[in-house]
């Protein structure tokens, strides 16, 4: 039995992210991602014109004459939430943690895929493997992943994003529209990033917080990292020190977009504190006109 506090909070992402996905989206998700999967359907003889890459060589070679493979496209898609449920998720300064925000994307691109069909799983990962929900489809399926994206209890405080693309990999066999819903505290994961790409439609989704990126004037603070639990007293209030915490977040950010361009992969900035709608409905508007 759920807690009722728990189960008003369900209740009010439910509401408030099914009304997005419902009217704000409308059918934008669906023309984004059309024809990522195909299946296929049979083979028939070579006509000209055809690709040459759609040719079924063993058919070829027992009928004595040219024969490619026809596929569809599949009416379903399959949507992988891989959500970073790391110690630095905790941080909001805010009425809203990174966590929190996490939990309100994931739901509305969960509600958005069952509005067209298709089948929502999640992967919740720190520096292993949280928790894993296969993909199914259904409002009560989008409301169990819900309730895991606010009660999942992380062991690991760190974020392994390469480790949960492998295991994403291992799991996910067919291909998925894979969203990564994370801050992207993490090093090394290009190499896993690329190999899942050719697999999948992957979407880095990241999220930060107003204070990551520039400090207050107010003197000595105390600063924690949550995922090392390292703390530090800064002077906030010398000048040189604020703008050079904000050229490192800034240069930070700008490697993040730069690799992700390097591998020809969207990626959607988004904020604690603001609206998620004007972002997703770009990003959504972006890939329908691409499509």
């Amino acid at each position: 039995m759920l807690p009722n506090e728990l189960l008003k909070k369900i209740r009010r992402i439910q509401i408030r992210t099914s009304h997005v996905a419902n009217d704000l989206f409308a059918g934008h998700y669906h023309s984004a991602f059309k024809g990522q999967g195909m299946e296929f359907e049979e083979v028939r003889e070579y006509q000209p014109g055809d690709e040459i890459r759609r040719i079924d060589w063993n058919v070829t070679a027992r009928q004595g004459k040219p024969f490619v493979k026809r596929f569809r496209e599949e009416r379903e898609l399959t949507v992988m939430l891989l959500v970073d449920v790391s110690g630095s998720q905790e941080f909001g300064s805010t009425s809203q943690l990174k966590r929190d925000l996490a939990a309100e994307i994931g739901a509305t691109l969960a509600f958005s895929a069952i509005k067209n069909n298709d089948k929502v799983g999640l992967i919740g990962f720190s520096d292993r493997i949280e928790r894993y929900v296969k993909p199914e489809k259904g409002p009560r399926h989008v409301l169990r992943v819900i309730r895991d994206l606010l009660t999942m209890k992380a062991k690991g405080r760190g974020t392994d994003i390469a480790g949960a693309l492998d295991y994403l990999n291992r799991v996910v066999r067919r291909r998925a529209v894979v969203f990564v819903v994370s801050d992207f505290l993490s090093k090394e994961f290009d190499r896993s990033l690329r190999i899942a790409r050719r697999r999948h439609d992957v979407i880095p989704i990241a999220v930060s917080d107003p204070r990551e990126m520039e400090l207050p004037k107010v003197r000595f603070i105390d600063v924690v990292d949550n995922e090392t639990g390292e703390w530090m007293t800064v002077d906030t209030s010398s000048r040189a020190f604020r703008e050079e915490y904000r050229r490192r977040a800034l240069a930070a950010v700008e490697r993040r977009k730069t690799n992700f361009r390097k591998l020809k992969i969207d990626c959607v900035e988004l904020m604690t504190g603001q609206s998620i709608v004007e972002p997703l409905t770009r990003f959504f508007r972006a890939r329908e006109a691409r499509q």
